[in-house]
């Protein structure tokens, strides 16, 4: 009778931790989606999409773009000084290689002149609400889609 109720008792807790673990699973993938990893966007087309960075601090504000047109890519630096009101930009030129969600940018031209250490930048393509972003894997900084932008 002893080894019964153990046999019982054994399989009713691994039943309930198989339950906890599927629960469990659920919940990773919902996370998982949300920041991006799990989407399957290759067939989103990226050609003619400009995202946009902005950034905010006490001195300037930087805004930054990237034009992708087919495998050419264009990363523009925009610097507004707010003591002058001066603006002073970059523009980079390069290409971009796309495998699945991952979008690798090398601009190695400086307006027109080419420079020995290409920017580089490795970016994770997401979409969340309809609205896609790129999220620069090293910083983890997030580019919108200016269609996206500005319709709000």
């Amino acid at each position: 009778m002893k080894k019964i109720f153990i046999g019982i008792l054994f399989f009713g807790a691994f039943a309930a931790k198989a339950q906890s673990y599927g629960t469990l699973n659920e919940i990773l993938t919902r996370l998982e989606d949300r920041k991006g990893i799990n989407q399957h966007l290759e067939n989103v087309n990226i050609d003619n999409k400009k995202f946009v960075l902005i950034k905010d601090f006490e001195d300037h504000t930087e805004r930054d773009f990237i034009v992708i047109k087919g495998k050419d890519a264009t990363y523009v630096e925009v610097f507004d000084d707010k003591a002058t009101g001066e603006s002073s930009s970059n523009v980079f030129t390069g290409d971009i290689i796309r495998k699945k969600n991952i979008v690798s940018l090398r601009a190695n031209m400086l307006e027109n002149k080419k420079i020995p250490i290409p920017v580089t930048k490795t970016l994770l393509l997401t979409k969340q609400d309809d609205i896609l972003y790129l999220i620069d894997v090293n910083t983890k900084d997030r580019w919108i889609d200016e269609l996206s932008y500005s319709k709000k």
